[in-house]
């Protein structure tokens, strides 16, 4: 008997435990093995039954989500799916819970529209199974914090940057570009664009967390902005990012590709003719093939692509599939990535 998936819900909500145990009682391959209201009980649940995977509120009585997150991650790590809604107020809690170790995050049922979510019925089911799958363990759950806001470098113009570094990533991307991002030197001659895999209004808040502990500009592009040395510009939630010829960015939601808007091939197809072999392109974690074909693509004009290695992978996924289809130059462990990156743009010999 293939052994199902054991799945906590912990929500003080008991409508949005309702809705979530009937959508993942339609699966064959999940069972709910229990509930908990506030975070000193999920935490105890968590050791007493473990889970292989569990979906948290961030907003509870008693011990907020994000405390008990970090308390699961250090007693007793297991894939957690943060349960969020669609709001600004939700957006920069939610980035900190994939900080901080969650593989990822869903979009809540409303209580007031039964029937709606953002996220569509079956997204939160394979994400659980996706999940269960992630890697989790005490040596890759230590907690990162924001300790300082660096000083920013100082933007002059348009620049002549060496090199056009296009970043990609999805599930446990966020988590992944808060340990490459901020390690960038300020000083590195290169403009960066960076596509993860997210709804609208979580975007910004990421890119407004990484702004804030990064010595490079960080923000989210919008349509017009101009490539820059030492700025780094991150796809909106939902929008295509492409370039053109005068180096300024123009965004789009033409139809999805391989399901996500924004996509990572569109990004690197579009510069790809335009800047050649100075593009750098950077493949992290995350599911499915997406980067593979802007890969290729760069590597036909002379680019060189990075990815990161199996080991250090939330979901060994788009690196994968990169790797395999031959258009990397290296693999590497995350925290080697930063520092690659900075190499292949001549900061260091």
């Amino acid at each position: 008997m293939i052994k199902k998936i054991h799945v906590l819900i912990v929500d003080d909500s008991g409508y949005v435990v309702n809705v979530v145990s009937k959508r993942l009682a339609s699966d064959y391959d999940i069972q709910v093995i229990g509930s908990a209201r506030t975070g000193v009980e999920a935490i105890e649940k968590v050791k007493e039954l473990r889970p292989d995977v569990v979906t948290m509120d961030i907003v509870m009585p008693q011990m907020d989500g994000l405390t008990a997150l970090k308390r699961i991650m250090a007693e007793c790590p297991t894939p957690v799916i943060m349960l969020s809604a669609l709001t600004r107020e939700n957006a920069e809690p939610t980035i900190r819970a994939l900080e901080y170790g969650a593989v990822d995050f869903f979009l809540k049922p409303s209580a007031l529209k039964p029937d709606s979510n953002g996220s569509g019925d079956d997204t939160l089911i394979k994400k659980i199974k996706l999940a269960a799958k992630t890697r989790v363990n005490g040596k890759k759950t230590d907690i990162l914090t924001l300790t300082s806001i660096k000083k920013k470098a100082v933007i002059t113009g348009h620049g002549m940057f060496k090199k056009l570094v296009i970043i990609g990533s999805s599930t446990g991307g966020p988590r992944a570009l808060m340990q490459v991002v901020p390690n960038l030197p300020e000083d590195i001659p290169a403009a960066i664009l960076i596509v993860q895999h997210m709804p609208p209004v979580f975007t910004r808040s990421l890119a407004e967390r990484l702004h804030l502990s990064s010595a490079i500009q960080v923000a989210e592009a919008k349509d017009g902005d101009e490539l820059k040395r030492g700025l780094a510009l991150m796809a909106p939630g939902d929008y295509h990012m492409t370039v053109n010829e005068n180096g300024r960015i123009c965004l789009n939601q033409e139809p999805t590709v391989l399901g996500v808007r924004p996509s990572i091939d569109i990004t690197m197809r579009a510069v790809a003719g335009i800047y050649k072999k100075k593009i750098l392109g950077v493949v992290l974690t995350g599911m499915g093939t997406d980067g593979t074909l802007g890969s290729s693509v760069i590597k036909a004009v002379g680019g060189r692509i990075l990815a990161q290695d199996e080991a250090t992978s939330a979901v060994y996924g788009m690196p994968a599939s990169v790797a395999q289809a031959g258009c990397v130059d290296k693999v590497l462990p995350l925290s080697e990535i930063a520092g690659e990156i900075a190499r292949e743009c001549g900061c260091v010999e």
